[in-house]
């Protein structure tokens, strides 16, 4: 990766804000699981995007008075026969290559340095990455941080960060759409692999690790998020996440799934016949949800309302649901459809943006992900796409991927008669 394009956003970075300040960024560390096991470690997004950096524990430090500015990484020291079980820690040459800060420092060095920094500029405000959490939700390390910070220097002003990274991370560079095209269509060669491979009297779970096998052969370790394999009655829980149901001849299966590829994800989801042949009740929500979601795709270009795209979505489905008569009234709609058709995408899947104020801009890339769940006819039918905000309108990110009744059916019909494949790459 590109050192340049970290020290790009770290010049935005600067550029949002007036002024003498001091601001502070902790990557934290993988969370303790059991025993002497700690969860797979994901990297700070935020701290990611300004210095490419990966690894636990770090700190960025970064500050501007009127004369200079300043750009301080913080890395553990060597560990010494510890990396004999964990392996080495990352050094100075490393940090600065991939970062392109030049000033390297050591964890253990840290708080004296600030401490001098502050008292040598009277500085007066420190911004802190206080990412909104529930209440209940553990402390982050800046979170912990601003206690101390309120305590040992009570006449300084802790400011949120988390708003200007919202801002600059809402609107995606071309390295950025690159990696998220990229693993869109590893995401969707996976969902092939499964349509093709699904069979009723399969398990949730085995449709499942179809897709998983798919990311590995790809060079993808990491998943955007948990993959959602939901199966008949199962379809019509939101974030159903057992994936341990046993299929049935006539089921759909809903099914929810991301590549990961350079922390950046796709998001896509399909909805199909395990059995390769969607009833008559089945197709006729189907093309329900798809005439939804075509509406809204249409409706994508720059200075539209976020929020228009849910409502226009509502109204469609107002209309459709009438006609067969699941509903009378338009409140009636929520029975059935009861979340946003879209959020945006990126570093994270539900990523960093003002959603409900905000217009859409060149750069965005969000989902549009329309759903019906009809837990009385057992259908949960969601069909989701990536689609990027461009200057003319929008691109659809994920156009390649097939989704009408007639492209599914005609495909599994394919995977069955004459054997299946694992789609790599170069199939896309």
């Amino acid at each position: 990766m590109d050192k340049k394009i970290f020290k790009n956003n770290r010049k935005k970075f600067f550029q949002l804000i007036k002024g003498d300040f001091i601001a502070i960024l902790f990557m934290g560390q993988a969370p303790y699981k059991r025993g002497d096991e700690q969860y797979v470690f994901s990297p700070d997004r935020n701290f990611y995007y300004l210095t490419g950096i990966e690894r636990e524990k770090c700190i960025l430090f970064l500050g501007r008075t009127q004369e200079t500015i300043t750009e301080t990484l913080y890395i553990e020291r060597d560990n010494g026969p510890m990396a004999k079980w964990v392996g080495a820690t990352m050094k100075e040459e490393e940090a600065r290559e991939i970062s392109g800060i030049e000033t390297i420092g050591y964890l253990d060095e840290f708080e004296e340095a600030l401490s001098t920094y502050i008292f040598r500029n009277n500085a007066e405000t420190i911004y802190l990455d206080l990412e909104y959490r529930d209440w209940s939700a553990a402390l982050s390390p800046s979170l912990q941080f601003a206690k101390e910070v309120r305590d040992k220097y009570p006449a300084i002003h802790i400011l949120n960060s988390y708003p200007l990274f919202s801002s600059l991370r809402e609107r995606k560079d071309t390295w950025e759409i690159e990696r998220i095209q990229k693993a869109i269509d590893i995401t969707c060669m996976g969902i092939k692999e499964m349509m093709a491979h699904a069979r009723a009297g399969m398990m949730e779970y085995e449709i499942e690790a179809y897709f998983d096998f798919v990311l590995k052969k790809n060079g993808v370790r990491q998943k955007a998020f948990e993959t959602i394999a939901a199966s008949g009655k199962n379809g019509t829980i939101l974030h159903y996440a057992k994936n341990n149901s046993k299929t049935k001849d006539g089921d759909l299966i809903l099914v929810d799934v991301g590549a990961q590829v350079d922390w950046y994800n796709g998001d896509i989801t399909r909805t199909f016949p395990v059995n390769g042949k969607f009833t008559e009740r089945q197709k006729q929500v189907y093309n329900i949800v798809l005439e939804g979601q075509k509406q809204v795709i249409d409706a994508i270009a720059p200075d539209v309302p976020f929020a228009d795209l849910n409502e226009i979505l509502k109204e469609h489905y107002f209309v459709a649901l009438k006609k067969i008569g699941l509903v009378t009234t338009k409140e009636e709609v929520a029975r059935y459809y009861y979340h946003g058709v879209s959020h945006y995408l990126g570093a994270e899947t539900h990523d960093i943006g003002r959603y409900m104020t905000n217009t859409l801009k060149p750069g965005m890339v969000l989902t549009v992900e329309p759903g019906l769940y009809i837990e009385e006819w057992e259908i949960g039918i969601r069909i989701e796409d990536d689609v990027l905000v461009t200057e003319g309108g929008h691109q659809v990110l994920s156009e390649n991927m097939i989704k009408t009744v007639e492209e599914i059916e005609a495909f599994m019909a394919k995977g069955r008669s004459y054997g299946t494949k694992v789609y790599r790459s170069n199939d896309v």
